[in-house]
């Protein structure tokens, strides 16, 4: 059993070694991996904003007067809003705090007397993940609690003189700063972790597949775990040195707060590693051509990374269907934990499910990995 242990560490440090200087010899490999992150964080992070739509809030009368209810009746109308009433600030701050409304807007039980004495005022809350999106919401509840005050003012034909004007209180949670960067970073991230993990991977996997490499590394004595590891453990590297300088720009160039565990979001982001390698793994060995590898992989991993993991569009807003296929992503679950640790905190429901998800996700990709690059020659 010793005999065996120490053969297989000679023949996985050789195997590291050949590997890291292949890795160092390419600067391309190295571009792809170090600077490539650095360039995209700075370019999205500088450079892009984004437009979002549907809006699910929670409304909570603490005043059961019919002027209160007529106060919200445009906000229970409006086709931007999937408004649900509530009857406590409890109920409404759980549903915040686990995604399912954007806003909550309050109107206490002094509403209908304090609207009487031309002081009406609602509190709106909301979720500020992604800025933009609660910028919008914020004119959007702003204007369907107008509406009623400017529909007695046409019949008054006197807005200024219309009675019952509304005034918003807003707070903001989970954005201080108000700005659509701390929403976009953690998709970077995501992007980044693909872009080395799959896409890397499954190009130089599938040019040492053109090239005769891996037919070589058969004829050795050298098992298929142990060309597994050899080629992963090297990625994984470059991909842990890309979520460090990801991280670092996050903190000190956008002052992106790490609310939650800095152990957990490393933790996750290894755990996705693993997924996008093993992915990388399984498109190189399925098509030994660096032409078909880099297409698969822009299907396979960073399209869907892009388009349909929560990155650029918010899953609610989009067609079923295409909202089924973003949840069968791991790049979704990756992403919600890393929104979750960097701005809200350690919410261990999610982090359990998620971090599950993305476990079983590396466990099956790799076992799959491992089978494909079997020792034996077609």
């Amino acid at each position: 059993m010793h005999g065996l242990s120490a053969g297989f560490g000679m023949r996985l440090r050789a195997l590291l070694r050949k590997e890291f200087r292949q890795l160092l010899r390419d600067p391309g490999n190295l571009a792809i991996g170090i600077v490539l992150p650095i360039v995209l964080i700075l370019l999205f992070g500088y450079g892009l904003s984004l437009d979002v739509r549907n809006a699910p809030i929670a409304v909570v009368l603490e005043d059961a007067a019919p002027q209160a209810r007529e106060a919200v009746s445009g906000l229970l109308r409006s086709p931007y809003f999937s408004a649900a009433l509530l009857p406590s600030m409890r109920e409404a701050e759980e549903l915040m705090r686990a995604r399912r409304v954007d806003a909550i807007v309050r109107l206490r039980g002094d509403f209908s007397a304090r609207q009487a004495a031309g002081q009406g005022a609602a509190q709106l809350i909301l979720h500020g993940a992604d800025a933009n999106r609660a910028r919008i919401v914020a004119g959007y509840v702003q204007g369907a609690l107008a509406q009623p005050a400017l529909r007695r003012a046409e019949r008054s034909a006197a807005a200024e003189a219309a009675p019952g004007r509304v005034v918003v209180e807003q707070r903001l949670w989970f954005n201080s700063a108000n700005t659509s960067t701390w929403y976009l970073v953690p998709g970077l991230i995501v992007l980044i972790m693909t872009l080395v993990g799959a896409f890397l991977t499954a190009l130089v996997m599938a040019r040492e597949w053109e090239r005769g490499t891996l037919e070589a590394l058969f004829v050795t004595p050298v098992r298929p775990s142990e060309i597994l590891l050899g080629k992963v453990i090297p990625y994984f590297c470059v991909g842990m040195v890309g979520l460090a300088l990801c991280l670092l720009a996050a903190r000190f160039l956008f002052a992106v707060p790490m609310v939650g565990s800095l152990a957990l979001i490393v933790l996750v982001s290894m755990l996705y590693l693993l997924v996008a390698l093993g992915l990388g793994l399984v498109i190189s060995a399925a098509t030994r051509s660096q032409f078909l590898a880099s297409q698969f992989a822009l299907v396979l991993s960073f399209m869907p990374a892009l388009m349909l993991s929560g990155f650029l569009f918010d899953l609610r807003s989009v067609p079923a269907p295409i909202r089924l296929v973003g949840h069968l992503l791991p790049a979704t679950y990756y992403i919600e934990l890393l929104k979750t640790l960097l701005l809200s905190g350690n919410n261990w429901p999610l982090i359990a499910h998620h971090g599950a998800v993305l476990a079983a996700y590396a466990v099956l990709l790799l076992a799959l990995a491992r089978r494909a690059t079997r020792k034996s020659l077609d």
